[in-house]
């Protein structure tokens, strides 16, 4: 859970950089496409720093990545469905809004990699 946290920290600074140069270029109006381009971008490093330095796990590759990629999906669409509440609901300032949803769709990244992507086999005795 540490190294989650850590590793997670690490990444997500990475996609909220992302996040903030998309907005500044594209423009504030376009925030679901912004968060889009995001997950696009981020998810490669994400992969790479949850398998080695949180998970640790061993070969399966390809494997992983593609339960990685139904991760992020599913966390994705909590992302963008979290967003779009809270800039037209409750947080009008899409980088503040997008802070919070970043943070609540790691739970259940966390979750799904732990128990899904990153799944250790159980050794029999």
């Amino acid at each position: 859970m540490i190294r989650f946290l850590l590793i997670g920290g690490v990444n997500a600074g990475i996609a909220y950089i992302i996040f903030s140069i998309a907005i500044f270029i594209i423009g504030k109006e376009h925030y679901q496409l912004c968060v889009a381009i995001q997950w696009i971008i981020s998810s490669v490093s994400s992969f790479t720093n949850q398998k080695l330095f949180v998970f640790c796990t061993k070969g399966n590759w390809i494997k992983e990545y593609f339960k990685c990629c139904t991760t992020w999906v599913i966390s994705y669409f909590c992302n963008a469905l979290l967003l779009e509440l809270f800039v037209r609901f409750l947080i009008k300032n899409v980088y503040i809004a997008q802070i919070i949803s970043m943070f609540l769709a790691s739970l259940v990244t966390y979750v799904l990699f732990k128990h899904f992507a990153f799944k250790h086999k159980e050794k029999s005795a």
